[in-house]
């Protein structure tokens, strides 16, 4: 653990590490509140799943440039007026449901409340980057930022459904609410490792995209958010299908517990191997665990299957990460970092989408074959295009001849 006690060591990162814990928990918990919440206003799921996808399309679409913004005029003067943003948005979208509005104007709203989602895991990552650049100890702070991505994944669902069904959605999304208001403020005035504005180079809204290999590595990342959107739809229904629905919260559990594992034992290993293979491989392994889902026909199977996926995930995250911080120059490294995140959200809405078709027309087994043909078709891909994830070095700067004297 002596890489992790360095990497959290580092003079101030907790004081920006502590509220941006507070902040991301609720990231966690807006899509399925969402749902939750519009489903209890309405009554109507397909309402409710629409307004969801709204909200998960939003911030996968607007992120990135709030990234950009971020990267031109600093995180600070762009966090502050997007939390404000958001802040409105949600509380119209709470006194909307409270009223049982109209279906188009919770979308609508829903869609608002998403799009100025602060996003504060791609700016800890660009902290990180600001302050380890360049250093071995980057690696293992985006094993750290993948943990906590994971706890929070874990931990907030589970808090969304205990308030929900203790009070109600519009309780469990006002606490969401103050815990995203009460740490994106706390962040966005700690200026420790916040990198200094920068001048904008590549000025187009997809500029960052056409970079080098960073098109490519989103759609890796989408292809392992279609993982956990899948997952969660197939597991559901899978064990409500067998009458024990209760079982699909520490099955998912398992899969997110697993993944922590990973995480810590991947960014405590010094790599030979290079990040893009590692990359490609860990998307073809990550192909083959997923299989196993599809030939999980017990309870007991598929704890072991969901562990066994997760355990290759986080990995597979953190490694992609490491690679676009390679790939992106300083200037616009929040914004590729936000369409990776962005790229996750869209996979996640992808993947549940996908798999509820599949569901309704052929059963549950059929979810389970969405995140093993995703994530081997991106695999192949990431094969194919693996010399676009190598940075290109910078030619070698030869030295003046020196004149001989007589």
């Amino acid at each position: 653990m002596s890489s992790y006690l360095n990497v959290l060591a580092t003079p101030g990162a907790w004081r920006f590490l502590a509220p941006a814990l507070v902040a991301r928990l609720p990231y966690a918990m807006l899509q399925i509140g969402i749902l939750l919440l519009v489903q209890w206003s309405t009554g109507s799921y397909g309402a409710a799943g629409v307004a969801a996808a709204a909200a998960a399309i939003a911030q996968a679409v607007v992120g990135p440039q709030t990234g950009r913004l971020a990267d031109r005029y600093g995180q600070p003067r762009v966090l502050l007026p997007q939390i404000t943003v958001h802040a409105l948005a949600l509380g119209t979208l709470l006194a909307l449901a409270a009223s049982h509005g109209a279906v188009p104007l919770l979308v609508l709203t829903a869609a608002l409340a998403g799009a100025s989602v602060p996003q504060v895991g791609a700016m800890v990552r660009a902290r990180w980057s600001h302050l380890l650049g360049g250093s071995g100890k980057l690696g293992t702070a985006f094993a750290v930022e993948s943990i906590t991505d994971e706890l929070t994944f874990t931990l907030a669902p589970v808090l969304l459904v205990l308030l929900s069904t203790g009070y109600s959605p519009v309780v469990a999304l006002l606490v969401a609410l103050a815990l995203i208001l009460t740490g994106t403020v706390v962040f966005a005035v700690t200026r420790v490792g916040a990198p200094e504005p920068m001048p904008v180079k590549v000025r187009s809204t997809r500029g960052v995209l056409r970079l080098r290999g960073v098109a490519v590595l989103a759609l890796g990342f989408l292809a392992m958010g279609s993982v956990f959107g899948s997952m969660q739809v197939g597991i559901t229904s899978f064990t409500a299908e067998l009458g024990m629905a209760a079982l699909a919260g520490p099955i998912y559990a398992t899969f997110s517990g697993a993944s922590v594992v990973g995480g810590l034992l991947y960014g405590a290993i010094r790599w030979r191997v290079s990040a893009p293979a590692r990359l490609a491989w860990g998307l073809g392994l990550l192909a083959a665990a997923t299989s196993a889902l599809m030939f999980a026909g017990s309870v007991l199977l598929l704890f072991g299957a969901a562990g066994l996926a997760g355990l290759v995930i986080a990995p597979v995250i953190i490694t992609g990460y490491t690679i676009i911080e390679r790939l992106t120059p300083a200037e616009v490294r929040t914004e590729a970092f936000t369409w990776l995140t962005g790229a996750i959200g869209l996979g996640i809405a992808t993947g549940a989408s996908v798999a509820g078709q599949l569901v309704d027309r052929f059963g549950p087994t059929l979810a389970f074959v969405v995140p093993p043909a995703m994530t081997g078709v991106v695999a192949l891909l990431i094969l194919a295009r693996l010399r676009t994830l190598h940075p290109v070095p910078e030619p070698a700067t030869t030295p003046l001849p020196t004149a001989h004297r007589p």
